[in-house]
């Protein structure tokens, strides 16, 4: 077991190690220079230079690169150009309206996913199942940019159950700031609902063939009965992998949904931060993305081993 946690750890590692190269070498070749954006395009070629040269940005690379990892490794994630904060701060702040969104979608996700897979399982091949996967197939085909804009028309414009946009802040009470991020997570979990929902489907129909659901069936137990409390264990682990991976998707790919909705998440902070190239900003947040993804997949590894004792022995 020490041995099989030593690898993931090392794994993990090596994969943060990996990832810090690359964000630093695609920001490296983006066109454009953070202090004429900031001072603008007639700004004599001087006070460029003098604002480069106070940022850091006229280092070399190498310098660059070792300095920025070395900052990470301190908790020092430097200053914004653009805003003059500490990025640690900026993101702290942001994180506070993306990680409950993601949060809220995810346990969307899996709620939907779970009842409309396992149902369409127990209904294999009769109409239950054709119209639940029909209706997933639907999910998958939706944007969630334009399912965000339909929420917004329908529930915010015509009803007025819901604001269009914007974030009250926890402040204001954990209510409201709920209601704002309502339907933000509708529109992120509506595709991640559907397609969990057919992964959840074709592995409960696997397990459905083994002779323990089979069992359960001959001592009285209805379809859906014998799933819920004796299949889904057994069927978790493909589930299990497309959950991280959707988390860590739900995380980072909040930056559409983020603008349409006007919250002030870590998304629409990259967003910006790109248009002003305050690639400050850009580094550490795609960086924490990246580590937060790469987390997820070890912590979905260390669930393998809770779930199914049969790895547990393997890994011991």
């Amino acid at each position: 077991m020490s041995l099989f946690l030593l690898q993931r750890l090392a794994t993990a590692l090596g994969a943060l190690i990996a990832a810090s190269v690359v964000i630093f070498l695609l920001l490296e070749i983006l066109p454009g220079n953070p202090a004429q954006v900031l001072l603008g395009p007639e700004a004599p070629a001087s006070a460029v230079a003098a604002l480069a040269h106070q940022l850091g940005v006229d280092r070399p690379p190498v310098e660059r690169y070792l300095g920025w990892v070395g900052g990470m490794l301190r908790g020092d994630f430097g200053t914004s150009y653009a805003y003059g904060t500490p990025v640690a701060d900026l993101l702290g702040e942001r994180l506070a309206v993306s990680l409950p969104l993601a949060l809220l979608a995810m346990l969307l996700t899996v709620a939907l996913a779970l009842v409309f897979g396992i149902n369409a399982a127990a209904r294999h091949r009769r109409f239950g199942d054709v119209a639940l996967m029909s209706l997933s197939q639907v999910g998958i085909a939706i944007p969630n940019f334009w399912l965000g804009i339909l929420l917004i028309l329908l529930f915010a414009v015509e009803l007025r159950w819901f604001a269009a946009g914007g974030f009250p802040g926890w402040d204001a009470g954990l209510l409201p700031a709920l209601r704002a991020l309502a339907l933000p997570a509708i529109a992120l979990a509506a595709v991640q609902a559907a397609i969990l929902a057919r992964i959840t489907r074709g592995a409960m129909l696997e397990v459905a063939q083994e002779d323990f659901v089979r069992t359960a069936r001959a001592k009285g137990l209805t379809r859906e009965q014998a799933l819920w409390r004796h299949a889904l264990r057994n069927a978790m682990i493909p589930v299990l992998t497309v959950m991280g991976l959707q988390f860590a998707n739900l995380l980072a790919g909040t930056i559409v949904v983020e603008n349409v909705f006007s919250l002030p998440g870590l998304g629409r902070l990259i967003f910006q931060s790109l248009a002003n190239r305050d690639m400050a900003v850009v580094r550490d947040a795609v960086m924490l993305l990246c580590a937060a993804v790469i987390a997820i997949n070890l912590l979905v590894d260390l669930l393998y081993l809770a779930i199914d004792p049969r790895l547990r022995a393997a890994a011991s």
